[in-house]
């Protein structure tokens, strides 16, 4: 990863808006990385991952986060278009 801003003009990827999505409900409900990928039976890397949108999400994980955190997948996604 660069150390360089980003750039201002340029939209942010799919990967990072569900990223960001995830870390601010996860952060709202005061969940760290490890407790939201326990409830969610997935590795705390893997949300690290997820919300670094450092890999592609699949479904299936974007299913087991979005019912770990109590809301609609489509709270994950919003956004993105």
């Amino acid at each position: 990863m660069s150390a360089e801003p980003e750039d201002p003009d340029v939209a942010p990827s799919p990967g990072e808006i569900l990223g960001a999505n995830v870390r601010a409900i996860r952060n709202r409900r005061g969940l760290s990385q490890e407790e939201l990928g326990a409830e969610a039976d997935l590795h705390r890397t893997e949300i690290s991952h997820l919300e670094r949108a450092s890999r592609d999400a699949r479904l299936a994980t974007i299913v087991k986060v979005a019912r770990a955190l109590r809301v609609p997948a489509r709270d994950l996604l919003r956004g993105i278009e």
